[in-house]
């Protein structure tokens, strides 16, 4: 006589149930799965496990679920879609595993399953989330590409008798810095050229870029004074930013003036790292820069100015603080606390705006995931 307790617990289980023989013949199953199915439980038996299945879990079934079952004698966890009368599939979780005969041949199979329909719909959410999301983050990226080169300059315009080069290293794909630089004419015998950094990131640091880079080329169109021009900027930014301490931005704004072969320069920093010149001679040092200010971040900044002569086979190279702040991978320090980039300078002179390019951007990328800000850098030489 069986036992009732186990009698309903077999039929009436939150799961369903299938007893089968070693080749997927139906011996039971329960009311739970036939229910699910709309199948009455009778009728089930002698049909074969793969004709409740689709014919991709029929085929699943047949080509790795049973014969694994088979060899290890236990499964867990396999994701197959039942059919319902209805038409209706129904992703269930199934556990297996094999009854042996004293011999150790199968003698039945045992069979769980367990309703998937949640998880399935849980899996189709985050993977069309996941889709959204890498969606939504190449437009991120197209955005951030498309207004960081907005902001840079088209093309390079230097005069008869002198190289420019530039690089722009983005150390993230999907985020904007506020780095900048320009070089164009002022007059049929004055350019004027200029590089800097706003502070922060993203939006607000290209809105910040864009009223800086368009101020500076109306202001050097007007004064003539490097120090004027920055000082005006400063004005206009006051205007725009109020009292926002926050948003500044460091730069060298300078003109070039052909000479006797050369050409004459005239820098105005605020608060900018200073210039490097390497010489013909194969020497590099600093220009004098010191004590500028930046621009916005005080009220009534002090500026600084420094002329410079560059003569053929001399370079004059311009950066921003993401290519000398990059970590070396040593603990905290950075690139430049040892006075790296001067010696990286003298090691490159004599050169030229095209050759030194291409060191600092081999520089840049050794240094690799040490570059946590962008870095701009324009260099310009005297045709030798």
């Amino acid at each position: 006589m069986s036992d009732p307790n186990f009698d309903d617990l077999w039929e009436n289980a939150p799961c369903g149930h299938i007893v089968a023989t070693p080749d997927g013949r139906i011996v039971m199953v329960n009311a739970t799965l036939a229910g699910w199915l709309g199948h009455a439980p009778d009728a089930m038996r002698g049909r074969f496990v793969t004709d409740l299945l689709t014919i991709g879990g029929a085929i699943h079934y047949e080509t790795h679920f049973g014969p694994l079952l088979h060899m290890s004698g236990d499964l867990t966890g396999v994701t197959l879609d039942f059919v319902a009368t209805d038409g209706r599939r129904l992703p269930m979780f199934l556990t297996a595993n094999v009854k042996r005969s004293p011999d150790g041949d199968p003698a039945l199979l045992r069979l769980t399953a367990q309703d998937a329909s949640d998880r399935r719909a849980y899996e189709r959410e985050l993977l069309y989330e996941r889709q959204r999301a890498e969606r939504e983050g190449a437009r991120v990226k197209v955005f951030a590409e498309t207004l960081r080169r907005s902001l840079l300059p088209p093309v390079l315009s230097p005069p008869d008798g002198l190289e420019a080069a530039d690089y722009y290293y983005a150390a993230s794909e999907d985020d904007i810095g506020g780095d900048f630089y320009d070089l164009f004419p002022l007059s049929r015998s004055t350019w004027g050229f200029f590089l800097g950094d706003v502070s922060g990131k993203g939006v607000d640091a290209a809105v910040l870029t864009g009223l800086t880079r368009y101020t500076l080329r109306a202001a050097a169109a007007i004064d003539d004074e490097p120090v004027v021009v920055l000082r005006n900027l400063d004005t206009v930014l006051a205007q725009a930013l109020g009292n926002d301490a926050t948003r500044f931005c460091t730069l060298i704004y300078g003109r070039l003036t052909p000479s006797e072969g050369g050409f004459d320069a005239e820098m105005a920093s605020g608060g900018h790292p200073p210039p490097l010149v390497l010489y013909a001679d194969g020497t590099a040092y600093y220009a004098d820069t010191t004590g500028g200010q930046a621009v916005g971040m005080t009220k009534n900044p002090h500026f600084v100015s420094t002329r410079l002569r560059l003569e053929p086979g001399d370079t004059l190279v311009l950066y921003t603080d993401g290519l000398t702040e990059a970590s070396t991978g040593r603990g905290y320090e950075r690139y430049d606390d040892t006075g790296a980039l001067l010696a990286f300078a003298r090691e490159n002179s004599p050169t030229t705006a095209p050759a030194i390019m291409t060191a600092i951007h081999g520089l840049l990328d050794g240094l690799g995931t040490g570059v946590e800000d962008d870095a701009a850098v324009l260099a310009l030489s005297v045709t030798a």
